[in-house]
């Protein structure tokens, strides 16, 4: 199961956002890494540049890699609608990405380890498949044998976020994806338009 396993915070520092949750260190250093990334004179960055580095932000954001990212651009530039938007429903829609929006996990890391450790059940059944793209009515569930889980346990009392796209039931650690979500219900932080003029060039 391929996904990103290097340093985190130095990714993080790159784009000067907390990328994969919390991180003191960005914090305290939040300028880019090397040993010119204190510098002011920093040279300006050309088109393809911001337009790249807007597509890694958001495959680093949701833990999705070159060719999974590509193929998904491609079937939002086939899907009805505005192809980024519909790229980040598609993001938003994975199955690691919602069970880190349910509060089942504080970080999409540990999402995707519920679901790959088989924790995790949509519509009864385990789907073991963190890429696994959720459908409008979808019920997502904690495995019967799984809900004394104390990372589960502990992540839900931290957590505090609510979407409207989702809905969540605390006491029988069960929820369901309602629908997609619409642009200005996705809180990242991402400018989808410079992806879409990437690919299209």
């Amino acid at each position: 199961m391929a996904r990103y396993r290097g340093p985190k915070t130095k990714i993080s520092r790159k784009f000067g956002e907390p990328l994969f949750g919390e991180d003191r260190t960005l914090e305290k250093k939040n300028y880019p890494p090397g040993q010119h990334g204190n510098s002011k004179r920093r040279s300006k960055k050309s088109e393809y540049a911001i337009q790249l580095m807007e597509k890694q932000k958001a495959k680093y954001t949701y833990g999705i890699l070159e060719r999974q990212f590509r193929i998904l651009y491609d079937r939002a530039n086939r899907a009805k609608g505005i192809t980024g938007e519909v790229l980040l429903q598609l993001c938003e829609s994975r199955l690691d990405n919602v069970v880190y929006r349910m509060g089942m996990s504080n970080t999409r890391d540990g999402a995707r380890q519920l679901v790959s450790h088989k924790h995790i059940t949509v519509n009864g059944r385990i789907v073991n498949i963190p890429s696994y793209t959720l459908r409008p009515g979808d019920k997502i569930a904690v495995r019967e044998k799984s809900k004394s889980l104390e990372s589960i346990q502990n992540s839900l009392k931290l957590s505090e976020s609510e979407y409207a796209w989702i809905k969540w039931n605390s006491e029988r650690l069960e929820g369901e994806f309602i629908n997609l979500p619409e642009r200005d219900q996705i809180p990242q932080n991402i400018k989808e338009q410079l992806i879409v003029e990437l690919y299209s060039k």
